[in-house]
This record gives C-alpha cells, structure tokens and sequence, in this order.
C-alpha cells in the first residue's frame, strides 16, 4: 500500500509548493520512494515536484477528467512507491466556482482517503490561529492530521501558535521561519517553469530539502501518510485493445517554451502505437525523421518569441507539414502569422498577441468541426489560462474547408480545425478524452 497525504492551505499563497516540494525531496534524500502529484490544472508546480522526487509530476483534476479516474490516475502515477505527496491547489475547499467542492483538494484527499496537513501562513496571527485551524477542520469531512506553520517570526511567535494549534487539538508538525523561504522566479502565469532554469531550480529544490528536513517531523508525517486506510482502486492504464501497427512517428513539442504537457499525453500516444519524439522548437531545426503527426501543448512561446521567430528552417517545416496538427494554447500562438509582430509558423491565417487581461477558468464545451482531436458533437471539459488574444485576418484558416473548434456557454465559437487541423487555447487532459490519442495515431495508419 502506498501511504499518502495531501498538503492543503486556507488559500492560495500560504505556502502550500515550498512544503509540498520539500517534502518530496527531503524523502527522496532517505532513501524513500516518493510519487508526487499536484490538485487541479496545474503544470508548473509538478515540473519542480518531478525534481524532487526523481519521477513525472501528475495532476488530479476531478473537473477535467471525472472523480472516478481519480483513484486509478493515482494508483497509475504511484507504482513503485511508497509514499505520495499530493499538493492541493487554491484554499482546501475551494473548487470549480458554481460547483461546490468539486475539483477542490478536500474532494480529492476524500477520493483518496488520504490525511491533510493544513500549510498556514501565520506572519500576521497569533492565538487567532486557532479559529483558522479549527473551522477548516471541522467545515468538511477531511481528515486534516496536523498543521506546519508558515512565516513564523521568532521562538516566542512560535511558542504562541503552538499553545493555540494545541487548545484545538491539532498537533504542529513543523514551523518554518520568515527568513528561511526559497525564492523561485516568477511572471505572469506563476512560478517560472523548472525546464527554463534546471540548474537553478535543482539548487531551489535542494534548499527545500533542506529547510523542510530541518523544520518539519518528518517522522511524524511519515506516519500520517501511512496510516491512510488502502486505496481499492485498480491503476489506470493508457493501454488499447489494438493498436496502431508499425510504430508511426509523432512529434511531441517540448523544451522551454512548450512545458506544459501531463504526463499520460505521451502515455496514451505511445499506448496506441505511436513512436513518440520530443522536439525543442527552440533548438531543433526540423521535424523528427519520418514524423506523420504534430502535438504541441501549452507553455510560453510569448517569452521566447524572438528565438522561436529565429528558428525558420522549423518554421518553414511546420508550414508545409501534410499530418495532423493537434496544438494547445501556446501551440496555437506558435502555429499564428506572428506572436507579438514576430513571424511564427504561419499555418493559421492569424495573429496572436500578449493583453493585460487574464482569461482562466474551466470551460464546458461542445466540437463544432470534425478535426484530429475528435469529432464534430464530441463534449469535453477544459481549462483555459492564458493572457493573450488571436485575431485571425481573413476568415478562420488558411484552409477554407476549416471551422471553429469549440464552443462554450457565454463565448463566442473558438479555435482552429479542419480534417488535418486542431488548434485552441482550451487545455485537454487527455486521460479523459477517451479516445483522442488513439484516433489521433490511428489516422496515420
């Protein structure tokens, strides 16, 4: 059995991916075999989780892939390990606005039946603490097992949050001080990604070791994680029935500008009898030999654009590839005219532009073209999250046979496609498309 915990907070900010990090790499450093695994739509915080435990860093994301997937997807991402460390996202019940608890940490770490450790930020508390402490204890029906204390400013400070975490019941099982925190980059969309600053990050994520080894009982969490009660769920397999014959060549894009992409992506395609490669658009200068299909997810292309721009022989490529495309959110900027005035590939008939306004949140949605992604009536949930716009010149596409891809309450039709062609910024997890991956590969044969 793998025990378990998850490390939820009162919201965000309170430090919920320094503890969460650190313990993983802290376990890690003993020895410990660790699965690491993040609530919600998140890619950059399970890239520097993957540091630390040495493994993929895995979302469970009950809005986009359905609760009964949670247990499996957590049973697939914890083989071979014998502890995981699952970090919340946003305050522990907040979820899906409109919606309750769903896709909140609390409806996970209830999926899982996993312990929480409540991460609370006290630079501004004292004795108040407790009033925290307790109404997220007793608002739901989680079991939280104990608390680690944040920004704590002196040994008095500290003595005083103890005492009060004491007159509720829940025991303090770490304190970390105001002028031990490690700072990591961020800009726009959050923390920078580890694959943009792999030397610096690895040194972060050392120093997280450290700071959580010597201020948390590790011990004591170990024990928590451990007595959560065995998980009866079978793990997911990315696995089909029949499939695709000869291994057919697809291009994942990866590298800095294109990290944001789960784990079971390449699973699935792999799974359906893909050979898939990963191309950097920031180094390589063509295609992988003999590739018949294009994936490109998310990321920041608007922060590399110059040297994206700069990579013609690539751009040209893309233009005249004949596969299937399926690009998400930063993979649609790159296929655009231009990215901020500079040239991309040019395989859409638009431009793509930085705003000031975040556009985020999940979208129900309905396919309004047939495309590689799936076809036309198809239903999905997604995410969206970024701060750019696109404004197509003349029409939809290039390709006059192209339509809208989406098309969600409140919003005008979205996207790119065509029979050869998906294009959108709405963020799939493809674990709960059924089918997408092995439609994508089964094209080729």
């Amino acid at each position: 059995m793998v025990g378990r915990v998850v490390i939820a907070a009162p919201a965000s900010g309170h430090g919920k991916t320094t503890v969460a990090t650190g313990l993983l790499a802290a376990f890690a450093r003993r020895g410990v075999r660790v699965a690491p695994f993040k609530v919600g739509p998140d890619y950059i915080d399970p890239g520097y989780h993957a540091l630390a435990a040495g493994r993929p860093g895995r979302n469970l994301d009950p809005v986009m892939v359905g609760e009964e997937l949670i247990g499996p997807l957590f049973a697939h991402g914890a083989a071979g390990a014998e502890l995981a460390v699952v970090e919340g996202v946003m305050g522990l019940y907040d979820g899906r606005t409109g919606a309750g608890e769903t896709g909140s940490t609390a409806q996970v770490a209830r999926l899982l039946g996993a312990p929480v450790i409540l991460v609370v930020d006290a630079a501004a508390q004292g004795r108040s603490i407790a009033a925290v402490v307790h109404g997220f204890r007793s608002f739901g029906d989680v079991r939280m097992a104990g608390v680690i204390l944040n920004r704590v400013g002196s040994d008095r400070h500290e003595a005083i949050l103890r005492e009060a975490c004491e007159e509720v019941g829940t025991p303090v099982l770490g304190a970390l001080r105001r002028a031990d925190a490690v700072a990591a980059p961020s800009r726009h969309l959050g923390l920078v990604p580890a694959v943009e600053r792999r030397a610096e990050a690895e040194e972060s994520v050392a120093a997280l070791a450290d700071l959580i080894a010597a201020s948390v009982d590790l011990a004591a969490v170990e024990a928590i994680a451990r007595s959560a009660p065995p998980l009866s769920s079978a793990a997911w397999s990315p696995s089909v029935s029949a499939p695709v014959a000869g291994r057919p060549v697809v291009a994942l894009a990866g590298g800095p500008a294109f990290s944001f992409s789960y784990a079971e992506t390449s699973e699935l395609l792999t799974a359906a009898g893909a050979d898939v490669v990963i191309v950097d658009p920031l180094r390589d200068e063509k295609l992988p030999d003999g590739a018949r299909a294009l994936v490109v997810g998310g990321g920041f292309p608007e922060v590399y654009a110059a040297e994206l721009s700069a990579n013609v022989p690539l751009r040209d490529a893309v233009a005249s590839f004949a596969g299937p495309i399926v690009a998400e959110c930063a993979g649609l900027l790159w296929l655009c005219r231009t990215l901020d005035g500079a040239p991309m590939c040019g395989v859409l008939d638009a431009d793509a532009a930085m705003t000031p306004t975040l556009t985020l949140g999940y979208r129900d949605a309905v396919a309004l073209t047939d495309s590689p992604a799936g076809p036309a009536g198809m239903r999905v949930t997604g995410h969206e999250f970024h701060r750019t716009t696109v404004h197509p010149r003349s029409g939809l596409l290039l390709s006059p046979a192209g339509g809208a891809a989406w098309a969600w309450r409140g919003a005008d039709p979205e996207g790119f496609a065509t029979s050869r062609l998906h294009a959108s910024y709405l963020h799939l997890h493809w674990a709960g498309v059924p089918g997408l991956a092995y439609r994508l590969v089964s094209s080729l044969g």
